[in-house]
């Protein structure tokens, strides 16, 4: 890696996981470490692991040259004046070769006139190496080389942890990227033609065989198949695909052959739109980084002033030699270094993100991260979100002589001209129940909020509510007993006449979701209130948040007025997330302290929200709200720590206690103490992990 190299962002091809993450240090740090392109990353990392083992080598020798060793009992026997040539010599490249990284980034720093957290570790090794110099050539035995060694090595180790932190909650999004084929089968001319996935364009027309993996996003124009999208969207049971339905890059094809056109690559596909999700996250800042931000400039200058004023104390103040003066004076500077607060909240926040992305809880920025943790009220819509949103056929009630097959058969002739959700209902149980639908159908109407009407095969159908049954003169009593106990239970009824008979009474339920009921109880144990928005009649909404433990239900809400109710919860002080999945649910998310999607839901959904659960599964919210105070805490830690570790040392280290408790530290202890102290953090943040043990799943 050369030092001074800016390592550009790629742009994601179809095949080359060239954009997958980009992971960069703040302005405190000296490297910026660009994960865009995993083999780059991986490449980086190398590049310190090499120069931090190189200085581990090298500085071992130093120590056991130096007065340190002395001190514990190791003496070698070498004559002091070659010693000290011999700790320059091992010292040189350490500073110049393995902290090259720092000295660059220190000057980069001061030519744009910035205090970071560079040029404190710049200022703090070369103070120790020149010194120790100059002590060499005027033949003086107490060096420091030791400290300037050390002090490089530490700092390479902790910032080498920190990039396997970060690198290593990516490979779950990784392993999306290295299943995309290289080559894949495209229509070109009317001919079939094998191509590199990187060369498929929008509108291309792609085959996708048995078991074959989908390169790109697209949508299905010939063929049916079952795919399975488990590494994208978490959905553990392969998704049935025909004619019109959206194919994500990266899922597996089940049995069947299908053709699908292309609808989106590169930086818009997918899987890009993921890894953007959490490359932003984990380059962001959360609130509480901002003031460490800030807290290490100061402590730039403090630290610098204090090992001048810590020098100029002791040697013109106390009147000690210009020697030991300029021991405190290095000790104090090497101690103060801020390297710990600079990475107390970045590794939270990679290891947060990362560890939300495996389990499919996309967080979009730190913010949000850190912002998660405050909820304490939280809105549901209904349809999609606490339930399935696809209505399914629950009952069928025949009169005499009628089948349930010849009835679904009729009500699908009517209901294949119609867009209404229960249509939809219809239409699936006819699949289910593999039958032909007469082609014969003829003069079709919608009635205004009663249903429809149509002839089939000659003969007059109604479809609809008790309201059009009335209207029509239609006599329910043969069917009446099913119909009140139908209605009883608050399910959607559809009635089917035949010439002015009355023929079957059919039940539709939109089936709650089987995690929906564990998802309110668990937010109600952590003191969250609840709330659902539904377009449906009071008395469907208020049976669904019955049965699910909903606080409060607001029914037959409006799509231009789901903003307002969350406004309401707003004005009583409540810091509210709101979770949807539709079109109509963007401006709620927005509004919302904490927009929540639904990955399964709409494009628009998803970009209006903060978080994106891809798994569709409302136990999610809880586990992104246990993860979110989970990150915070490790914040808090690593915060506390730091600021509290760097006020302690400095005086210690300056000497401030050693007339009245003899308390004094070595260069080489400081540069120990410091480096230690940003392992600590960068451990403690990696250790957020364990926070995975917490997590609710869908089975338990």
């Amino acid at each position: 890696m050369n030092e001074s190299q800016t390592h550009p962002t790629g742009e994601l091809s179809a095949n080359k996981p060239s954009g997958m993450m980009k992971m960069q240090h703040d302005d405190k740090h000296p490297m910026t470490h660009d994960m865009n392109d995993p083999g780059m990353a991986a490449s980086m990392e190398a590049d310190i692991r090499k120069r931090f083992w190189v200085a581990l080598v090298l500085s071992l020798l130093v120590v056991l040259l130096s007065p340190m060793a002395v001190m514990v009992g190791i003496r070698i026997p070498i004559n002091p004046h070659p010693r000290s040539w011999i700790l320059f010599a091992l010292t040189t490249p350490v500073v110049f070769w393995c902290g090259w990284i720092f000295i660059a980034g220190a000057y980069q720093s001061i030519k744009t006139r910035k205090l970071d957290m560079s040029v404190l570790i710049s200022v703090g090794v070369l103070a120790a190496y020149f010194a120790s110099l100059y002590l060499t050539v005027i033949g003086s035995t107490e060096l420091f080389y030791d400290a300037a060694a050390m002090l490089v090595t530490f700092v390479l180790f902790g910032h080498w942890m920190e990039m396997k932190s970060r690198r290593g909650t990516n490979d779950s999004l990784k392993a999306l990227f290295n299943l995309v084929p290289p080559k894949t089968h495209v229509i070109r001319n009317g001919q079939e033609t094998e191509v590199d996935t990187a060369d498929v364009i929008l509108g291309d027309e792609v085959v996708i065989r048995p078991g074959d993996r989908v390169p790109v996003d697209g949508t299905v124009e010939k063929g049916e198949s079952a795919i399975d999208e488990a590494l994208v969207t978490g959905e553990s049971v392969p998704v049935q695909k025909k004619p019109g339905d959206k194919v994500i890059g990266g899922s597996v094809n089940g049995s069947g052959t299908i053709t699908f056109k292309v609808t989106a690559v590169g930086a818009d596909a997918t899987l890009n739109r993921i890894a953007k999700l959490v490359e932003t996250a984990q380059n962001s800042k959360a609130p509480g980084q901002r003031l460490a931000d800030k807290a290490a400039g100061y402590l730039v200058v403090l630290a610098v002033g204090a090992g001048i004023f810590t020098f100029i104390g002791w040697r013109w103040i106390e009147g000690v030699t210009f020697l030991t003066a300029l021991t405190f004076a290095i000790s104090a500077i090497v101690i103060a270094c801020p390297d710990a607060l600079g990475l107390a909240t970045p590794t939270a926040v990679a290891v947060g993100t990362g560890l939300g992305a495996k389990h499919h809880i996309l967080i979009k920025d730190a913010a949000t991260l850190e912002s998660t943790s405050r909820i304490n009220a939280i809105v549901l819509d209904k349809t999609g979100t606490l339930t399935e949103g696809k209505p399914r056929v629950t009952e069928i009630k025949c009169v005499d002589g009628a089948t349930d097959d010849n009835t679904i058969r009729t009500l699908a002739a009517v209901e294949s001209q119609s867009s209404h959700p229960l249509a939809y209902a219809i239409m699936e149980e006819s699949k289910r129940r593999n039958l032909k639908l007469p082609e014969d159908v003829k003069e079709f109407q919608n009635v205004a909020g009663k249903g429809v009407s149509a002839k089939v095969e000659g003969h007059a159908v109604l479809v609809g509510n008790e309201a059009l049954m009335q209207t029509e003169n239609v006599d329910m009593h043969p069917l009446q007993d099913a119909l009140d106990r139908m209605l009883s239970t608050n399910q959607t009824i559809l009635l089917l006449a035949v010439d002015k008979k009355a023929v079957a009474v059919v039940s539709v339920t939109d089936p709650i979701k089987s995690t929906a009921k564990r998802a309110i109880e668990e937010l109600k144990k952590r003191g969250i209130e609840t709330a659902m928005l539904s377009g449906d009649n009071q008395t469907v909404a208020e049976h669904v948040g019955k049965e699910v433990g909903i606080d409060r239900v607001f029914a037959e809400v409006l799509p231009e007025n789901k903003a307002k109710f969350v406004q309401k919860l707003q004005s009583e002080g409540k810091f509210v997330a709101m979770v949807g999945d539709g079109v109509n649910d963007a401006p709620a998310l927005a509004q919302s302290d904490i927009g929540i999607a639904i990955g399964a839901g709409t494009d628009v959904a998803t970009e209006a929200a903060d978080i994106v659960l891809m798994q569709s599964e409302p136990i999610d919210i809880v586990n992104a709200i246990i993860l979110s105070k989970a990150t915070v805490g490790k914040m808090k830690q690593n915060l506390i720590w730091a600021s509290v570790y760097n006020v302690v040392a400095i005086p210690v280290a300056a000497g401030l206690f050693y007339h009245s408790l003899g308390w004094s530290i070595q260069p080489a202890v400081s540069a120990l103490l410091m480096s230690a102290s940003s392992i600590i953090v960068a451990v403690n943040a990696v250790m957020l992990t364990r926070s995975e043990k917490n997590f609710l799943t869908t089975t338990a």
